[in-house]
């Protein structure tokens, strides 16, 4: 149930229970207990303590010594057997008045279900050959005022998932699974570039203009200077500068933030990994990010067919498929629909489906049919190739068409997650592409030196070597790859909506 739909007598059974553990934090304290621990040292983990030898209920084996959560308990008069969960997994123990003695039996009969301890003991597989630490020592580290979610395993409400995402980390074991492979990834994504001769650098967060991609920025203000400032969408101006400077190949795993909207593909705050090659192209990073990809893969997923549930795979397997914009668009549009007229193009549009008018530009009409229709059906990994100029003024022109740009757009499962040019390095074209963008996206009151980056085109006129240049939406490739279908199953905290 979500929090704004909580039932009443939960609620108070919450409400009594979170009373009744605090009278317990008094008692305990007053015995001379620390409820709340100290350092506890030596501790296993319960997947390492899986792999030690052990015979019978009879034979016991190692001694072992862990710690973690209490996530299930079953008494049975002078015996009291648990269930004890740590980040590797969980093992069952067995309290019994013989082996502890009188007071600290009594003691382990008044834990809770949440509660934090360190259990000392010793391993033994019982008669239906379940492996059990007996207990033998045990230490309160942590006392649970609040109960855990009711039916430990059942903690399903999307909303509150979220919120609580220690509550889902907690009820659902396989939520962890899923942020270890995230952190996985990124340390597999990092050692694959390293070993090809790639740096990783840091840019900074906090920009004076917005740059190096078109979307609305998050503002502030810098008090000491006296100055307002945007939180980067994208760190790609000052990694070109890098590219300036000497460093040939770089690249950052970085936070972005863009003031737009909240949906399963979409978080204000999300990680991005750029790269930028010296001396390479837009084929260059179709190398790269194939080879990057399915490298990962396989030391995180092993496979290269990844299971979306319903029947869905998405199959990695190289080579991924090459398409221009041009052939996408008729697929969808009609073979004829770069002959037909602008307000053809708009008729046929309506019926499509299109949100289009008279009034847009025939570049934002053919691009709509392209966003809406083309897009979510490139399901299998595919580049589109070729796009037009205007939608990418960083991107150095196709050689036989200078009204195309020498780029891809890589579309996984539907959504773009890896846009990569051949860099426009051109100062003199740079600055016509800015200011021809300027001109389209100015409104009243605009001024040329609160949109145009003139420090970068300083830098680009001192030269910038030919690049193959790309970014990589680590949040999205995640899903790609651990088969989760919200960008909010691969981010510890998404951004929520406030209940307040």
């Amino acid at each position: 149930m979500s929090e704004q739909n909580q039932n009443p007598a939960v609620e108070q059974n919450t409400s009594d229970i979170f009373t009744q553990r605090v009278a317990k934090v008094e008692e305990l304290r007053a015995q001379g207990i620390d409820p709340f621990g100290c350092r506890y040292d030596d501790v296993q983990s319960i997947e390492s303590v899986r792999t030690l030898p052990v015979e019978s209920e009879n034979a016991p084996g190692a001694v072992v010594n862990v710690a973690g959560r209490l996530t299930g308990k079953r008494g049975m008069g002078k015996s009291i057997f648990a269930d004890l969960r740590d980040s590797t997994g969980k093992i069952q123990l067995f309290a019994g008045k013989s082996d502890l003695g009188d007071e600290p039996f009594a003691l382990f009969k008044k834990l809770d279900i949440g509660d934090i301890a360190g259990i000392r003991g010793e391993l033994f597989q019982t008669r239906m050959g379940e492996l059990t630490i007996r207990v033998k020592e045990f230490k309160l580290l942590s006392k649970s005022l609040r109960p855990l979610p009711e039916k430990f395993h059942g903690l399903t409400d999307v909303e509150q998932r979220y919120r609580q995402r220690y509550l889902d980390l907690i009820a659902n074991p396989e939520v962890g699974k899923v942020f270890k492979m995230r952190s996985a990834i990124i340390r597999e994504i990092r050692a694959f570039l390293e070993a090809r001769g790639f740096m990783e650098v840091e840019t900074p967060m906090l920009q004076n203009l917005a740059g190096g991609a078109s979307a609305n920025p998050f503002k502030t203000f810098f008090e000491a200077l006296n100055s307002p400032m945007f939180m980067r969408i994208a760190p790609e101006l000052f990694l070109k500068r890098l590219l300036v400077g000497g460093f040939e190949r770089v690249f950052e795993l970085n936070r972005s933030f863009r003031n737009e909207g909240l949906d399963r593909r979409h978080n204000p705050e999300f990680t991005m990994l750029e790269i930028y090659q010296a001396y390479g192209d837009c084929r260059s990073m179709m190398e790269l990010i194939e080879t990057m990809v399915t490298t990962v893969a396989m030391k995180v997923c092993g496979t290269l067919k990844i299971d979306h549930g319903n029947g869905k795979i998405i199959n990695l397997e190289t080579p991924w498929r090459r398409a221009t914009y041009h052939e996408l668009v008729c697929e969808k549009g009609g073979a004829d629909w770069f002959d037909i007229t602008p307000a053809e193009r708009v008729a046929r549009g309506k019926q499509l489906g299109l949100d289009v008018n008279d009034q847009m530009a025939d570049l934002d009409v053919t691009n709509e049919l392209y966003e809406k229709l083309v897009e979510p059906n490139n399901i299998q990994p595919t580049f589109v190739t070729r796009l037009p100029a205007e939608l990418l003024p960083l991107a150095k022109g196709c050689p036989d068409n200078p009204a195309l740009v020498d780029v891809f757009e890589l579309g996984i499962n539907g959504v773009e997650v890896a846009p990569a040019y051949s860099e426009l390095n051109d100062p003199i074209l740079q600055r016509k592409r800015f200011m021809d963008q300027f001109e389209r996206t100015k409104q009243e009151g605009d001024k040329v030196s609160d949109k145009v980056d003139e420090d970068f085109l300083t830098a680009l006129e001192y030269g910038m070597p030919p690049a193959g240049g790309m970014g990589v939406g680590i949040d999205r490739l995640v899903m790609i790859l651990t088969g989760a279908e919200s960008i909010r199953d691969v981010i510890l905290f998404p951004q929520m909506r406030r209940t307040n």
